[in-house]
């Protein structure tokens, strides 16, 4: 069983570098013509240019599993401004997806609650599907198939049995590009696990199971009755099962997450899904972004000195 592990966006270790500088509509609203474009590109700039550096910093480091944010393109897709970023970054996003196969990384996306693609609301499903397309285009760009991006269930308006319906219906009216790019992800209030792994079952899509979340929203399953068939969704996929960890700020049920990962929660799941023997990928949700990560990794060398470590981010038990 070999577990690799990831984090999100940020890499602390490198200091002052960020991949979501941010150009407000409102701050938009106010350059000339001229200067709304060179501002966009500017930004967009910074942000591939530190993408760039993390993903080497990643390579270096043999961290073989990143999220991206869903900020690097500022006002992409605001209905006033909807810029062809690709005309001017295309090539530089190609860059980006040599180096993350270069090291065989596994990157995905995490577009925000703001996407609900079982809303009630036509809009809102239109406004999805133009951000869902949004962060596809990342991906092409990158020449990348193998990129996923995680959402929610989303909304539950009408009862939970309508807002499944909706969901299901929504989903099988995509685009294929984008049903294939979709994760499906248990939330901390509305849909448990079990209903996502449901609904995953119905879709046929990849489900990733968020430990913090499940501790805070279930109806008494156990992650050991319930681990196997998430897993089971994955069948077929370029990439093993992945999951997500955090640990609550203030511990039992904190919605918050925690700088760090408790060791206990970590070696708590390994325990419940060790007897099936499959490679995962973990993202690690901590506040301390890859200082968690490696933080963790040094807490399980401390407290499991018997599993062995294939690099420095690799497990194998």
């Amino acid at each position: 069983m070999k577990i690799r592990f990831g984090y999100v966006a940020i890499a602390l270790k490198l200091g002052k570098i960020t991949t979501s500088s941010n150009l407000t509509f409102a701050r938009y609203k106010t350059l000339s013509t001229e200067k709304k474009l060179m501002e966009l590109k500017r930004v967009t700039r910074s942000n591939v240019e530190a993408l760039e550096k993390i993903l080497k910093y990643n390579g270096k480091n043999n961290i073989h599993f990143y999220r991206i944010t869903s900020k690097l393109i500022p006002l992409a897709t605001h209905p006033e401004v909807e810029w062809d970023f690709e005309r001017y970054f295309c090539r530089d996003l190609k860059i980006i997806g040599n180096i993350v196969k270069k090291y065989n990384m596994r990157v995905d996306t995490h577009p925000d609650q703001f996407n609900v693609l079982n809303s009630i609301k036509e809009d809102v499903i239109e406004k999805t599907i133009k951000n869902l397309m949004h962060h596809n285009k990342h991906f092409e760009c990158m020449e990348y198939p193998q990129g996923k991006m995680v959402i929610h269930i989303g909304s539950s308006q009408g009862g939970k049995k309508q807002a499944t319906k909706r969901l299901i219906e929504n989903f099988h009216k995509l685009p294929d590009i984008l049903k294939g790019r979709l994760i499906f992800e248990n939330d901390d209030k509305t849909f448990t696990a079990k209903e996502v792994l449901d609904i995953c079952d119905e879709i046929k899509a990849p489900m990733v199971l968020d430990i913090h979340h499940h501790l805070c929203n279930n109806k008494g399953e156990k992650i050991k009755d319930i681990i196997k068939p998430i897993f089971d969704t994955w069948e077929g996929e370029y990439f093993p099962p992945k999951i997500h960890i955090s640990s609550p700020k203030e511990g039992g049920n904190d919605r918050k997450h925690a700088d760090y990962i408790r060791i206990e929660d970590f070696i708590g799941f390994i325990e419940k899904c060790q007897h099936l023997n499959r490679d995962f990928d973990v993202m690690i949700e901590a506040k301390k972004k890859d200082l968690a990560m490696f933080n963790l990794i040094e807490k399980i060398k401390e407290n499991k000195p018997e599993w062995k470590w294939i690099d420095e981010t690799t497990l194998e038990i």
